[in-house]
């Protein structure tokens, strides 16, 4: 049995984060997450997109972030269950909680944190009859290394955000892109929408819309896609490519965590942001994209605030006798749990006599 202060449910940035607020204050975190790396969509989805709202960091690759906040936390050697998905709780005698994963292995600890972002998230597939046969084998709904695409013919289907952004980014990757999407309007944001159709006029993008891919073909191996335009004068035809990378979004699920007995409210759980962010069970607490209260943002910052309001609170559950004098890391610097001392220099600027 594992057993931690903090049992952290999501290892993506706001659950990283939090092992960093929990590790100043002496607190020890093992984190749970389903996929094979910590990151969560940050590194599973797009680490190489560029986020501009990061505080101190005008641009940052997502897998970027995710490699400064393992640095960031690397002094309070947290441990790690990855690939294994939190299936079952238990509640002890003294309050703690017993955590058990997919694989059967257990973890104990007295406070329990849902970092889990959206939860566990499935791509949205187009119904296409043939498209499970060309799975990872040309059909792909993540991009995961845009090096893979680099000289080939690539197919995008989608009108958001997702869809114009990764169309822009491969433009200057791959052989030949693009993108198809059923109505003549976009739903992403207006400067990407701008950007595809000046890629579109200089030829660097193929926009192809009014139109739906509707088959498959290739023996074995994706070679070509079948769009079927709404112009009947069009008709169909048929387009030879590399990849079909269709970009619908993802849906959202908490899978086994909604039916731990939390308040849940569409799709996310409910928690107390005027306090700690803790759910209606004492000891529970849910941060990041994952929860939801009145005038939440569903943004990287945010979760990382709740996680530093979280920590202070879960101190306090497990320490109920001790009172914590919280001070600024510019003054006590970071003592990490494996005898590292960051601390801040004190140079001289006057001297009293």
């Amino acid at each position: 049995m594992i057993k931690t202060d903090i049992l952290i449910i999501g290892a993506g940035p706001t659950g990283l984060f939090a092992v960093f607020e929990a590790g100043l204050l002496k607190l020890k975190c093992h984190l749970i997450d389903a996929l094979p790396q910590p990151g969560g969509q940050c590194s599973e989805i797009y680490p190489k997109k560029p986020i501009y709202d990061i505080p101190g960091f005008p641009e940052v690759l997502a897998g970027d972030l995710v490699d400064n906040l393992m640095e960031q936390i690397k002094p309070f050697e947290p441990g790690f269950t990855l690939g294994e998905r939190a299936e079952t709780i238990d509640k002890q005698e003294d309050s703690s909680f017993i955590v058990t994963t997919s694989h059967g292995t257990k973890h104990h600890a007295p406070v329990v944190v849902i970092a889990g972002g959206l939860g566990s998230f499935e791509p949205r597939k187009p119904p296409i009859p043939s498209i499970k046969d060309y799975e990872d084998k040309g059909v792909a709904y993540i991009i995961r290394d845009p090096e893979v695409y680099r000289d080939k013919k690539v197919v995008i289907a989608g009108g958001g955000d997702s869809a114009l952004d990764w169309s822009i980014f491969l433009a200057d990757v791959a052989s030949e892109v693009s993108l198809v999407h059923r109505r003549k309007d976009f739903r992403g944001a207006l400067d990407s929408v701008e950007k595809v159709e000046e890629l579109s006029k200089i030829g660097k993008i193929k926009l192809i819309t009014d139109a739906e891919v509707v088959d498959l073909k290739g023996e074995g191996q994706l070679d070509s896609v079948v769009i079927r335009h709404k112009d009947e004068v069009r008709g169909e035809e048929v387009k030879s490519t590399d990849y079909f990378i269709p970009l619908f979004g993802l849906s959202p699920k908490l899978g086994a965590i909604a039916n731990w007995g939390l308040e849940i409210e569409k799709n996310a759980i409910k928690v107390d942001n005027s306090y700690d962010y803790q759910t209606n069970i004492p000891g529970i607490y849910a941060i990041g994209d994952v929860n939801t209260y009145k005038g939440k943002l569903k943004l990287i910052l945010c979760g990382f605030h709740e996680a530093a309001i979280m920590c202070q609170s879960a101190y306090q559950r497990i320490n109920p006798d001790k009172k914590y004098v919280m001070k600024y890391t510019t003054v006590s610097g970071v003592n990490g749990f494996d005898g590292s001392k960051k601390e801040a220099k004190r140079e001289v600027v006057k001297s009293i006599n």
